[in-house]
């Protein structure tokens, strides 16, 4: 452990003294809190926490260490990393490095030493932030200027990260079992765990690069589509939007979690916005409002949909009638979007909650059957036009 000075700055002017953990240098970022009790390596792999300065809430950090099983992507993606005491040694059995070797190794500026609970309380109450960690020669740095590259850096509000997350060319996951076709998943931000589940269900998952035009789309001819998780406003999104739009148009079943559920929400034609503080951790409880059952779920947003929470309504932008499905019971944020007259629905959290509680992975068997349903209603409509025109 190094001894030396390290810095976050808040761009309100609240400063915190820890030490440096992981990579020395600057980095600068929206501080956000993570609730997690585990499943740090997931939290750091995540693409959509890119442009965030992660706080962990849990105490103490990096004792299972750093596998190679677990990443939920290619590399690391927060933008810096903030924990109260690392832990000094590494112990299990799956562990090949420790956690800060893996964040020097990668460039992740981090900060020790510091009491996150109080961070954590001046960021619920006033609010995510903009923040930067300054460890190394930056440690040196006026507190002024400190500040002031705070408050010059970009806030996520307006700001697409998609393209800096999704994958360049596309890839193929093959189905587990008897395959019951291509589908269609635009990378925006997903997790390995997703594209794990969607196999297991028997679909033969193309990750598709989030630049994928319609053309492109109806060249592969799926039989269903799905948007990803992953970081930034979703309304900066519009050509996913409008390309979500062609899809429901053209009648394709489709499935968003997280910040496809956003986007399936602005495609519907309602509007988004930036929560105070955000959800982000494995312990949130949500109602599904069909079922009445109340599931503990994982999340990682900052943004959620402005729709009615009771009763059916008009989709405004011309889809037929729409229902939230899910609410969170902490704040009545929307937790889940269904069309009533398309196949088409999403759900904000993430069920396939690594780490984190299972409660929701029904969701797969879900989209599976919506998938498998429609394809026998339209074999059923061709055959009954192939007959009426004999």
């Amino acid at each position: 452990m190094i001894d030396a000075p390290a810095f976050l700055v808040l761009e309100d002017g609240t400063r915190y003294r820890g030490r440096p953990y992981g990579a020395l240098g600057r980095t600068l970022g929206e501080a956000v809190f993570a609730t997690g009790m585990s499943g740090y390596q997931e939290t750091l792999t995540d693409p959509s926490y890119a442009g965030q300065i992660v706080v962990q809430t849990a105490p103490h950090i990096g004792n299972t260490g750093m596998n190679d099983d677990d990443p939920e992507s290619r590399r690391i993606w927060v933008e810096g990393y903030v924990v109260r005491d690392p832990s000094r040694v590494v112990s299990n059995h799956r562990a090949l490095r420790s956690l800060d070797d893996e964040l020097e190794a990668q460039g992740v500026v981090g900060i020790s030493g510091i009491d996150t609970r109080a961070l954590t309380r001046r960021l619920r109450d006033a609010g995510v932030m903009r923040a930067g960690i300054f460890s190394g020669t930056d440690a040196a740095l006026a507190p002024a200027e400190q500040l002031e590259l705070v408050r010059s850096s970009a806030g996520m509000s307006g700001r697409s990260l998609s393209a800096e997350v999704s994958v360049d060319a596309p890839e193929v996951v093959p189905a587990v079992g008897e395959s019951i076709g291509r589908l269609a998943v635009l990378d925006l931000g997903v997790k390995a765990s997703t594209l794990r589940h969607l196999a297991e269900r028997g679909f033969e998952v193309h990750v598709l690069p989030q630049s994928t035009t319609i053309e492109q789309l109806r060249e592969l001819d799926p039989v269903a589509v799905f948007y990803s998780n992953g970081p930034g406003d979703p309304a900066a999104s519009d050509t996913h939007v409008e390309l979500l739009q062609s899809v429901l148009r053209e009648g394709l079943p489709f499935f968003g979690i997280c910040f496809g559920n956003q986007l399936l929400g602005r495609a519907l034609g309602f509007g988004t916005y930036k929560l105070p503080f955000g959800h982000r951790g494995i312990n949130q409880p949500v109602l599904d409002k069909a079922t009445g059952r109340i599931e503990i779920t994982a999340h990682n947003h900052g943004f959620a949909v402005d729709a009615p929470v009771e009763g059916e309504v008009e989709s405004p932008a011309g889809f037929g009638r729409v229902e939230v499905s899910h609410v969170g019971l902490n704040d009545q944020v929307v937790e889940g979007l269904r069309a009533l007259d398309i196949p088409a629905f999403s759900v904000q959290y993430h069920p396939e909650a690594a780490a984190g509680p299972h409660d929701s992975t029904y969701l797969f068997d879900r989209f599976r059957d919506v998938v498998l349903e429609h394809r026998a209603g339209t074999t059923d409509s061709a055959a009954t036009d192939q007959k009426d025109a004999q």
